[in-house]
């Protein structure tokens, strides 16, 4: 029987598998896709992230990145991270630099799907394999969590859509660019020294170009630059979750809850959880990552819940950014709160 068997080779469940390993415990990650594993997101890690990943013995390659700036007509207002830089990095980069850190640790990567989980009292069937805990990293839509009959329904909170594209031009700034419109967002996160990621945000579901067209600043950055990939999509984003811990099963990553990825706090939380889940099973505690997930991500989820609420409303969405710039202490405070 293995220690640890995780469902999901993405961010989180490669991060769970290293930090099993370093702590003692034999880990095998089930994942149908081949590596590196890419997906719609907005590619920014916050320095606190970036901290993790360091801890974990990963440095992949990205760009550094200084603060985040919202931008809004002739509205703008900036903050720098305090502590540190973050990172602007490919999901394929940092895929890729996860799983090569697991594979120097002997972590085991099988191809195929977590399917049916059975559950006896020292431990968990999955996959036709055995272990004594599983955490489930499957992503937002998580098959395991829905087959434990952890999810719970979405609730009257804005159903929101993400699509993301690549384009190849130097990145303008080392700040992650935040467009609002009364449509959604757009984030803008320079990933290498030549290329941006550009992510959209709205509950409108329409074509990615037609996004484009209600930020006109951004769209005149980006009408000379090539795109150099398909636009990947995400959504709806917001899954409610009934609990994190089901037996001998944990949620890490998205698979644990998710609100929305306008505060581009996804990566880091995922590394920090994926500690926690390592920590409270090594110390045969498995129950106390519940509290442990809600004190991780209680600060992000605050912000994020009331930044969701007003940018869905015509009537507020206009006002953010210019209540931003007349008050750049709270501004500045709202992004180092979530270094």
């Amino acid at each position: 029987m293995i220690d640890l068997l995780v469902a999901g080779g993405g961010p989180a469940g490669l991060a769970v598998a290293i930090h099993a390993t370093l702590a003692g415990l034999e880990a095998v990650v089930v994942e149908p896709r081949p590596t590196p594993v890419d997906k719609a997101c907005g590619e920014g890690v916050m320095p606190g992230g970036v901290r993790s990943l360091c801890a974990l013995g990963v440095r992949p390659a990205g760009h550094d990145l200084r603060g985040i700036r919202y931008v809004d007509g002739e509205h703008r207002v900036q903050a720098a991270f305090r502590d540190g830089t973050g990172l602007g990095v490919r999901r394929t980069e940092l895929s890729a630099a996860l799983a090569r850190r697991a594979g120097e640790l002997g972590v085991r990567i099988v191809p195929g799907r977590v399917g049916e989980v059975r559950q006896g009292p020292d431990g968990v069937s999955a996959a036709g394999l055995r272990a004594r805990w599983l955490v489930a990293a499957d992503g937002l839509h998580s098959p395991v969590r829905r087959a434990l009959g952890l999810d719970l329904p979405p609730g009257r909170g804005p159903r929101r859509y993400g699509l993301r594209r690549h384009y190849r031009v130097p990145p303008w700034s080392d700040y992650v660019e935040v467009h609002w419109s009364r449509a959604g967002e757009a984030y803008v996160t320079p990933v290498a020294d030549d290329l941006v990621g550009v992510a959209v945000l709205s509950t409108a579901r329409r074509g990615y170009d037609t996004y484009l067209d209600g930020f006109p600043e951004l769209a005149a950055c980006l009408r000379e630059a090539p795109a150099v990939n398909g636009v990947r999509g995400a959504g709806p984003l917001r899954q409610r979750v009934r609990s994190r811990v089901a037996g001998r099963v944990l949620l890490v990553g998205d698979a644990a809850g998710y609100v929305d990825a306008l505060t581009g706090e996804g990566i880091a939380l995922a590394l920090a959880s994926a500690e926690a889940a390592v920590r409270c099973l090594r110390a045969g505690r498995p129950q106390a990552y519940e509290r442990a997930w809600w004190r991780l991500s209680r600060r992000q989820r605050l912000l994020t819940e009331a930044l969701v609420r007003l940018s869905c409303r015509r009537e507020t969405a206009r006002l953010i950014v210019p209540a931003a710039a007349r008050m750049p202490a709270v501004f500045t405070a709202a992004v180092r709160a979530l270094q």
